[in-house]
């Protein structure tokens, strides 16, 4: 059997993957490789909003700042590991500079300070931005960086099976989709920056072909935790693209068209002060993620109204940045809430209709539109409620390794999260996520392979890997021919992972309810459980997508146990997420769906919910979350203690 050797194996191309890569090779292990789908694929490359921001220690200003202040903030959003979060608040000068010398343009002062601006769920003004393409930039830099390095590149491989035996991860079994033939790699220690489970929903801000592959370590007995949390937003149908930040603050117009296309500005219905509206409109920048906390009377309300006209009226809704709202010729921003006004009055920009202001606030976001063909000064935008970033995923300790040993999980794909993040933490996390991964992996094995895995052993569990998933493509391609009076109960592979996107997003998206989610699970474990029998691909080249229908539906599958676990439990909304609550309050001239509680949602947030997969069920514990570590060293312990044990230092 043919195959390759490495020391550690990085999945994933994004900004995480090529600075785990290269931070493994520049702590000295040179047989480091990365294995990749697509090299020009995935959120990193593509996506804006979050990936556009990035999150750190204040490092310019007047504004005070430490280390500890940093990781309380992230520990504050509830559902999060205090050792992660000083890790990432304690790493995340480091790691930013790092991405200053690799050439990544962050905007400093003539004098070299890196002052910052608010993002959501953030009372420090640390985030920065070197502009809408951030992350792109970030993965950019790091490629060379990693080219720089000799670091080895296998493009075109879809990773399809972590291979594991009794004592962790042994190695790798990846699809060729150039060659359509599987290729084998031995390996002790593997690190995933897949990503998001990006198609999970059908409406979603992540990027086409940004699938994640967090379905490979739900198979492989890997703890999962926090999959009840995602984040949802406002954002552009095509292309994929939040509408955050000065999109909102331009105050544009809410319109919605009927299928007749008649059309009218829906928020004049429900508000009766047009000014309390556009406040809302303008917070809504800064306030992107929805928030259960604000859908009553806060900027989150936007969200319910765009869901409630384009799901429930089935009408499309769009964005008109050409007009003033509600027919104003002039908009009195004096009569606005304090903020919108004095941020519009600093800006200068109290003046003319949504793309002017644009254009003076900010001209590379109309530009940015203009590149994808839609020309803001004349084009509606359309938007819808979408799936944007996953803070769940797989389980990590501090040195962001999961409970199969040698596999670790860095980026999106790592579930060190929780409920509310700071926007914009999540480049951040996947930086300093990378480096600790690197830093253990170096200190803490010399050997190539995992030992305690005989080469008989290896052999056996590749062998059984090959003939099993050769025999699931097989099938698929027989199940496109059926004999006579066995084809009714087939389906069509792309038309499977649409339906099944279309059905978590109206069950379990942002809004959910305990008897819709148990439905959505039973039809989803019932397909899992048929795969071989259900689903067949025409030709060859339909393979991967087979191999992404598995994916979805394996991660669906762990996620909505979890959505109706937590509903069982507390039944209460809270982050980006309602749970229907027949003893809830309801907002004045919403339908009864959407009545909520979220009074005790603090509570909830003390413990961390994990899930295992096993033989086709999930197991669900709850446990507390760790705190953060109080005990602060002198120098000297300190330095005593890193020449002792490397795998602590970082």
């Amino acid at each position: 059997m043919k195959r390759e050797e490495f020391r550690a194996i990085v999945i994933g191309s994004g900004a995480a993957g090529y600075s785990a890569a290269c931070r493994i090779r520049e702590a000295g292990v040179e047989s480091v490789c990365i294995v990749t789908e697509g090299v020009y694929c995935g959120t990193s490359r593509n996506a804006g909003s979050d990936k556009q921001t990035y999150y750190k220690l204040g490092l310019g200003g007047s504004i005070p700042d430490s280390v500890r202040d940093l990781a309380a903030d992230l520990f504050a959003g509830g559902c999060v590991d205090g050792d992660v979060a000083l890790c990432e608040a304690a790493l995340s000068a480091r790691c930013f500079y790092y991405l200053c010398e690799m050439g990544v343009p962050f905007p400093g002062s003539l004098y070299g300070e890196y002052t910052g601006y608010r993002t959501d769920h953030d009372r420090r003004a640390r985030a920065t931005s070197a502009g809408p393409l951030t992350s792109k930039m970030m993965t950019e830099a790091l490629e060379r960086r990693a080219a720089d390095l000799g670091i080895r590149g296998y493009d075109h491989l879809l990773a399809v099976e972590l291979l594991v035996g009794r004592d962790g991860v042994y190695g790798l079994l990846c699809l060729d989709r150039k060659g359509l033939d599987y290729r084998v790699f031995r390996c002790g220690n593997v690190v995933m920056a897949t990503g998001g489970p990006g198609e999970v929903y059908a409406d979603s801000v992540f990027p086409p072909g940004q699938g994640g592959a967090t379905g490979l370590a739900v198979r492989a007995g890997a703890a999962l935790q926090n999959l009840t949390e995602w984040q949802y937003g406002l954002a552009s149908v095509s292309p994929r693209w939040n509408v955050s930040g000065t999109y909102m603050q331009v105050l544009p117009r809410f319109i919605s068209k009927g299928a007749d296309g008649e059309s009218h500005e829906f928020l004049e219905e429900y508000f009766a002060d047009r000014y309390q509206a556009l406040s809302l409109v303008f917070r809504k920048g800064y306030q992107w993620p929805f928030d259960a906390a604000k859908a009553r009377e806060g900027s989150s309300l936007l969200d319910v109204l765009v869901y409630r006209e384009s799901v429930i009226k089935k009408r499309r809704v769009f964005l008109d940045f050409t007009r003033n709202p509600f027919g104003l010729q002039e908009i009195p921003f004096h009569r606005l809430c304090g903020e919108a006004y004095d941020y519009l009055k600093t800006a200068g920009a109290c003046f003319g209709t949504p793309i002017e202001r644009l254009e003076a606030m900010n001209a590379p976001a109309a530009a940015f539109y203009r590149s994808r063909g839609v020309d803001l000064a004349e084009d509606c935008l359309e938007i819808a409620l979408c799936a944007q970033h996953h803070n769940g995923g797989i389980a990590v300790d501090h040195r962001w390794s999961t409970t199969v040993k040698g596999l670790f999980a860095v980026g999106e794909c790592a579930g060190t999260h929780g409920v509310a993040r700071p926007g914009g933490s999540a480049l951040n996390a996947g930086q300093a996520g990378a480096l600790r991964a690197a830093r253990f992996i170096a200190a803490s094995c010399d050997a190539p392979v995992n030992e305690s895995c005989d080469e008989e052993e290896f052999r056996q569990i590749a062998s059984r890997a090959l003939e099993e998933h050769r025999a699931i493509c097989a099938r698929a391609l027989e199940n496109a021919h059926p004999a006579a009076g066995q084809g009714g109960k087939l389906r069509a592979v792309p038309d499977a992972l649409r339906q099944a996107r279309e059905r978590m997003g109206a069950y379990a998206g942002a809004f959910r309810d305990a008897d819709g989610l148990k439905s959505v699970y039973s039809q989803v474990k019932a397909e899992l459980e048929a795969f071989g029998e259900l689903y067949y691909v025409e030709q060859k080249e339909q393979v991967p997508m087979l191999y992404r229908l598995r994916d979805v539906l394996t991660v669906q599958l762990v996620t909505l146990a979890a959505m109706i676990d937590y509903a069982g439990k507390w039944n209460v909304s809270r982050g980006s997420a309602l749970y229907y609550d027949a003893g809830g309050t309801l907002a004045q001239g919403l339908e009864e769906q959407f009545r909520f509680s979220v009074l005790g949602a603090g509570e909830t947030k003390r413990e961390i919910q994990q899930v295992t997969w096993k033989e086709g069920n999930s197991s669900i514990l709850w446990r507390p979350v760790r705190p953060i570590p109080e005990e602060e060293e002198c120098f000297e312990r300190m330095w005593s203690r890193s020449r002792r044990d490397t795998c602590e230092e970082a």
